[in-house]
C-alpha cells in the first residue's frame, strides 16, 4: 500500500562569503524576512541591508518570492532558469510598488542574492518523524515478575508483626497506680525530695593591727559630725566651708598670698594673684591672664551689660574646603540583547508564549553578555540556542547551534541559565525549539 503524498515544505539556506551559516526547513507556513531587525527570521547583524527585507510571502495557500530593483538571482521554473532581470522585463514578476511578486510552484527552486547575502532555496519533502522504539510485552513483563518476591515476603512478615504488636500496646488496660503518703515514702526518696537545710558558717572575725586607732578616730568623726547637725555658729560654719573650697582644684592654685579677698578676688583683679600668676604664665607661648584692662581694649564690655548665648551654629572653622571620601565604584559596562520569534516543531507550545516567557528572563541572559564585555568592549554578535521542551515542562538537550561572537563563555553562561528554566508548558512529547539572540553594546 502507497503511503500518502506528502505536501512539500520551504527549504532555505543562508551564505555569507561562500559559506553556508545557517539552513532551515519551514514546516509551518509563513512569511520570511531578513535584515538587522531582530524579528526577522534570518537575523544579520552587521550588514548593509535595511532593517527588515521581505524574501516570501505566503498568501492564498501557495509562496511568492518578493524582489526588488536591486536585488539579483535566478529562478528555475520547470525546466528554464529565468534570472530577475528577464522576469522584471517579459511580466513574468507582478509589480507591486518597487517590488515585484512572482508565484512559486512546489517545483521551483532558485538564487536570491541581496548584497555581501545569498539565499538559496527549494521545495522539499519533510523528513520523516522519528519513532520511539517500545519493547514487546514479553520482553517487559508484569510487575510481579520485576518484584524480588523473598524481599516482598520479608517485608510483610515485618509489617503484619510491628503493627500487631503496636495494636496489642494499644488494647492493654494500663495499671492502676497506688497513691503514697509522703511518711510511707523511703528515706532515699525523702532525701531527694526534701533535701536537708545546709548549715551557716559561723563568722569569723579577723583582728587587724591598730584597730583600736581606727575605731577611736571613727568615732571622733561621728562625733564631730553630730555636733555640726545640732548647730551652732553660722559663721564659724561659713569659714570652714570657705576654707575647703579653697583647698579643692583650681581654686587651691589661684589662692594667692595676697591680703585682699583671697582666691576670687586675685581671680578678678582685685589682689597681687593674678599679677604672681601671670608673671608665672609668661613663658608659656599663647597662654595669658584675662584682665578687666585687657577685656576693655579688646572691645569688650567691662561690665554691666547683657551677655548673650553662642549656640553651636555661631561657631565656625576656616580653612579647608570639603572633602569627597566616596568610596570605590566600579564603572558600569551595559549591553542589548535582542530576541526574535523562536522556531518551534510543535502545536502543543504556544511561539507567542513562549517568547513572552523568555523576554520575562532576558535579565539573565544579558548578565552573560555584560560579564565578557567588560574584557572586551567590542564583543557582538548573534548566539542560536537549540534547546527541547520536556513532556514535564523542563529544558532537554541544550546545543549552541551558531555563535557568531566567538566567545564560548557566553554560551556556556546562557546554558547554564537555560538549564534552569521550568516552562509553563507540558506538550504530549519533547517539542524542539530554535531561539536567536543578537548582542550588541549599550554605546
Amino acid at each position: 500500500m502507497s503511503s500518502p503524498s506528502q505536501e512539500k515544505i520551504l527549504r532555505v539556506a543562508l551564505v555569507q562569503g561562500h559559506k553556508i551559516t545557517e539552513e532551515r526547513h519551514f514546516k509551518k507556513r509563513h512569511d520570511i524576512t531578513i535584515g538587522q531587525d531582530p524579528r526577522n527570521t534570518f537575523i544579520i547583524p552587521a550588514s548593509t541591508l535595511p532593517a527588515s527585507v521581505p524574501v516570501f510571502e505566503y498568501k492564498g495557500g501557495q509562496y511568492q518570492l518578493v524582489f526588488g530593483d536591486q536585488a539579483d538571482g535566478r529562478v528555475r521554473l520547470g525546466t528554464a532558469d529565468v534570472d530577475f532581470a528577464s522576469l522584471r522585463d517579459q511580466g513574468l514578476a507582478k509589480k507591486r510598488g518597487n517590488t515585484y511578486v512572482l508565484p512559486l510552484p512546489d517545483t521551483a527552486r532558485g538564487t536570491v542574492r541581496l548584497g555581501e547575502v545569498t539565499l538559496l532555496f527549494q521545495f522539499a519533502t519533510p523528513p520523516p518523524e522519528p519513532r520511539k522504539a517500545e519493547l514487546p510485552d514479553q520482553i517487559k513483563g508484569s510487575v510481579w515478575q520485576s518484584m524480588d518476591r523473598l524481599f516482598f515476603g520479608i517485608l510483610a512478615i515485618s509489617l503484619l508483626l510491628h503493627f500487631g504488636g503496636a495494636t496489642f500496646i494499644a488494647l492493654t488496660p494500663k495499671p492502676a497506680e497506688e497513691e503514697l503518703a509522703l511518711d510511707e515514702l523511703p528515706d532515699r526518696f525523702a532525701k531527694v525530695l526534701i533535701p536537708p537545710k545546709p548549715s551557716e558558717p559561723e563568722p569569723v572575725v579577723q583582728e587587724q593591727p591598730g584597730g583600736e586607732q581606727k575605731d577611736d578616730k571613727e568615732e571622733k568623726k561621728d562625733t564631730a559630725k553630730k555636733q555640726e547637725n545640732k548647730g551652732g555658729d553660722p559663721a564659724a560654719k561659713k569659714a570652714a566651708l570657705a576654707s575647703k573650697v579653697a583647698s579643692k582644684g583650681l581654686l587651691k592654685i589661684l589662692g594667692s598670698s595676697g591680703g585682699g579677698g583671697g582666691a576670687f578676688e586675685d581671680v578678678l583683679g582685685g589682689g597681687t594673684g593674678a599679677g604672681d600668676i601671670a608673671s608665672a604664665l609668661s613663658g608659656a607661648g599663647g597662654v595669658g591672664v584675662a584682665t578687666a584692662d585687657s577685656i576693655a581694649g579688646a572691645g569688650g564690655a567691662r561690665g554691666g551689660g547683657a551677655g548673650a548665648v553662642a549656640g553651636i551654629g555661631d561657631l565656625g572653622t576656616s580653612g579647608g574646603g570639603k572633602v569627597n571620601v566616596g568610596g570605590k565604584v566600579d564603572a558600569r559596562v551595559e549591553g542589548r540583547v535582542k530576541d526574535a520569534a523562536p522556531e518551534v516543531d510543535s502545536a502543543n507550545v504556544d511561539r507567542d508564549a513562549l517568547a513572552r516567557y523568555v523576554k520575562a528572563r532576558l535579565k539573565a541572559i544579558q548578565n552573560c553578555y555584560e560579564k565578557e564585555l567588560k574584557r572586551n568592549p567590542s564583543l557582538k554578535g548573534k548566539v542560536m540556542v537549540r534547546f527541547t521542551i520536556t513532556r514535564q515542562g523542563r529544558t532537554g538537550d541544550i546545543d549552541i547551534e551558531e555563535n557568531t561572537m566567538g566567545n564560548e563563555a557566553v554560551a556556556s553562561c546562557i546554558r547554564t541559565v537555560i538549564r534552569s528554566w521550568i516552562f509553563p508548558f507540558k506538550p504530549d512529547d519533547d517539542v524542539p525549539v530554535s531561539y536567536p539572540f543578537v548582542f550588541s553594546p549599550a554605546s
